[in-house]
This record gives structure tokens, C-alpha cells and sequence, in this order.
């Protein structure tokens, strides 16, 4: 039914890493071109059931309606009515209309999802005689337009809610980082939870989000496994359903013990217990050894056989905080919960001053007790390098929703101001 590929939706920096995640699932031959701002990929159905169940990079799996040149809003309606939309949604069933502009010369994107939404109802009220609702929750068939300068694109929403939303997640503390971009950390630095890639410990892990991907991989858990999906309720895989539940049953049998261990910390005894229930739900509770401890005092985790691994840390800091609307107070406590890394850390990233003296400490700590070990440290300020007095071995471009960061990699000597 797929004459055009499917497009993968995911925060600029992970579009070459989301390429190689869809060969790997869908193997090698796949038709994979990463664009900006996603990646597009030849598959049928399966696939994107696959691609639903099993990429932990991507932000939603679009299925590829209309596209075409136009001009104005009436040109968008002629568009959505070259559709077979019965073939998609009954009048007893839901739909939402989602608009994403760039460049457009549209003034009203919300009048332009109007139009899709009539051109739905138009085509099932001439074909059956009656038209389907509105709903914004939790729609049966949502859908995605993408307008341009002169170019628009029509999509189905096979996946629903956003796929960074796992399923598990409930507590969260201030400014959680998002599944999917913990996913692209671990990816960029190469940690597939593979007894060869050796423990992974996060030290200053918040909610728990990287430490809990990464258990996840250990594990062998598809990260969609916990959750439900909009193409289950949508016409065109309604046939393939006994093969889904097949491959849902596939990916639950190959779930096994972990194959590498996962530690995670924080100075928060708040944040560690929010972590360790969010674990619990996760399903990796027993494949994390969580301690509350402060990260410039914290001994390296003790692993039998092994004389390194991989730290992956998302430090706190402010703009991760001010991009939620928080209100100064509210910023304030915010990062008392993180008390006291936090705030200095913020004072780090605003020019200097303790936080400046955190990061070299923590450098410092790191070089006399983690030696051997690679740090891989998420940060929106670009000088953290001289900041930590460590040169950085690889700088990777990620996106923490507006703000633009650098993931750093160290790799510590013990010792050596060159890391």
C-alpha cells in the first residue's frame, strides 16, 4: 500500500544515528535517507509496526498520505481530498489534524488544519453518509501536516502519543530528560549494553531516564513493549493484527538478564527513589544498582574483572529549568531538589564563579578515582572542556528541546589535565 517512505521525526542530531538504528531493524538493504529533522525509510506495514515496537531514537513513525505544491489553505483541502480516507477511519471513529510550518506563507495554521479536517469529513459524509469527531487526547487516526514554502505533506500518526513516552514514566522531578534523547546519548557513544561494552554509570541521573534506557538495552527490552500504539486502532493494520501480537510475544521472549551492569546515583535521595520507582515500572529495577551519593566524592562503582566503563551524565542546568516557564521562585526550588550541584552548576553555565569550581573539582575527582573510564557529558555551554580543565576527545551537536548542547567525551587518565 507504501509508495512513499515512511518518515521518522526525531530532534536535530540524532538523524544519523536514527539511520543506522532503521537499518539495523529493518536490515541492511532498508532504503534509509536522513533529511533535517528526521529520516525517511522504505517499508510496508510491518515495518512501521516494527519501527513503532523497537526504535528508541525516533519521535513518532509518520505514514506518508499527499503531498504537492500549493499556494493557500484551499489548495491544502484539494490535497487531503485525493485520500481514500474510508479506507482509513470510519464516521465512529477520531481524528486530529497537527500542523508543523516552516517558511510557509499560510497566517493561520490552525485554519489550515481546519481544512484538512473537512476535506476528512467531506470525503466520509459523501461516502457513507455521516463524519467522524474531533478528538484531541487520544485520537483514532492522527494526522500530520507539513507545510513548506510551496511544498505541503500529509502524514499519518501511526504511533499516537510520542514514542519517547515509553510508558513507564510517572515520577519525574524537575526538567526530565526525554527518552528518546538519553537513547541518542547512549548511541553516540557507542554503548549498546553488550557485555563488551562494559558498565554504564550515570552519577548524577535525575529521574533515572539514561540509567533506564540503558538498562533497558542490557536487557533486551523493546522500548515500545510497555505501551499502545494509533495504528492499532486504524483500518489499514487491522488485518496484520495476529502479526503484531506475534511480534510483540517475539520481543518479550528474547528479554534476559542483564548483560552488562548499570549504576546510577544522585545527591538527591528524592531524585534516586523517584528513579528507582520509575525503574520499577520500567521493568529494570534489579538491572540497576542505584546509591545516593555526591558525584565529587563517589568511589567507582566496584565490577569484578573490569578496570573501567562508560559514565553518560546529563549535569543540571538552569536554561533545562527556565525552558519549562518556571517562574524564578519556582526555578529556585527546582533546583533545591538538586541541592547542592545544581546550583552551582546553573552559576557554571552563566560564566564562572562556584559553579566553574564544580566542574574542575568534579574533573579532578574523576582523573584520581576514574581512571580508564570515558565520561560522556551533555552540556549547552561550549567552553565545559576548559571549564573541567580536560580536553575533549569528541564533541557530538544534540538538542535538548531549544536548547542546543555539545555531548563531550572524555577520556580520563589519572592525572592529566588532558583527561
Amino acid at each position: 500500500m507504501n509508495a512513499s517512505p515512511l518518515f521518522l521525526p526525531c530532534p536535530q542530531g540524532v538523524e544519523a544515528l536514527l539511520a543506522e538504528e532503521a537499518r539495523a531493524l529493518l536490515g541492511p538493504h532498508t532504503s534509509v535517507d536522513a533529511g533535517r529533522g528526521g529520516v525517511f525509510v522504505g517499508g510496508d506495514e510491518r515495518a512501521a509496526m516494527r519501527l513503532n515496537l523497537e526504535s528508541r531514537l525516533a519521535t513518532r513513525v509518520l505514514w506518508p498520505l499527499a503531498e504537492g505544491p500549493y499556494r493557500d489553505e484551499q489548495d491544502l483541502y484539494a490535497l487531503a481530498r485525493r485520500v481514500p480516507w474510508a479506507l482509513w477511519i470510519t464516521p465512529a471513529q477520531t481524528l486530529k489534524v497537527d500542523v508543523s510550518a516552516r517558511r510557509s506563507p499560510l497566517t493561520s495554521l490552525n485554519f489550515a488544519a481546519l481544512r484538512i479536517k473537512d476535506a476528512v469529513c467531506d470525503h466520509l459524509r459523501e461516502a457513507t453518509g455521516a463524519r467522524p469527531s474531533v478528538d484531541t487526547r487520544r485520537p483514532d487516526l492522527p494526522l500530520v501536516l507539513f507545510v513548506g514554502e510551496e511544498q505541503a505533506a500529509l502524514y499519518a500518526d501511526l504511533s499516537g502519543e510520542p514514542l519517547f513516552k515509553r510508558g513507564w514514566r510517572d515520577d519525574t522531578g524537575e526538567a526530565p530528560l526525554k527518552e528518546t534523547l538519553a537513547a541518542a546519548m547512549l548511541a553516540a557513544a557507542g554503548w549498546q549494553g553488550r557485555a563488551e561494552d562494559g558498565p554504564l554509570f550515570d552519577p548524577m541521573c535525575g529521574a533515572g531516564t539514561i540509567a533506564i534506557e540503558a538498562a533497558q538495552l542490557a536487557c533486551g527490552i523493546a522500548p515500545g513493549l510497555a505501551r499502545r500504539f494509533a495504528f492499532e486502532r486504524q483500518a489499514p493494520f487491522k488485518p496484520l493484527a495476529g502479526a503484531w501480537r506475534e511480534m510483540q510475544a517475539a520481543a518479550r521472549a528474547r528479554v534476559h538478564a542483564p548483560a552488562v551492569p548499570v549504576f546510577a546515583g544522585d545527591v538527591s535521595f528524592r531524585m534516586t527513589d523517584f528513579a528507582a520507582r520509575n525503574a520499577e515500572r520500567a521493568g529494570v529495577r534489579g538491572a540497576i544498582d542505584f546509591k545516593t551519593a555526591d558525584a565529587l566524592q563517589r568511589s567507582p562503582p566496584i565490577i569484578a574483572g573490569s578496570k573501567g566503563g562508560t559514565m553518560v551524565v546529563n549535569p543540571p542546568y538552569g536554561e533545562r529549568i527556565e525552558a519549562k516557564g518556571s517562574t524564578p521562585r519556582g526555578r529556585e526550588a527546582a533546583h533545591a531538589a538538586h541541592a547542592p550541584h545544581a546550583a552551582i552548576a546553573r552559576e557554571g553555565f552563566e560564566g564562572g564563579g562556584a559553579g566553574a569550581e564544580f566542574f574542575a573539582a568534579l574533573a579532578s575527582h574523576w582523573k584520581r578515582e576514574y581512571a580508564g573510564w570515558t565520561a560522556w557529558v551533555l552540556s549547552p555551554d561550549m567552553k565545559l572542556p576548559s571549564l573541567m580543565r580536560l580536553k575533549e576527545s569528541r564533541r557530538v551537536p544534540l538538542w535538548n528541546g531549544p536548547i542546543e548542547c555539545r555531548l563531550f567525551r572524555f577520556d580520563l587518565v589519572a592525572g592529566s589535565a588532558r583527561g
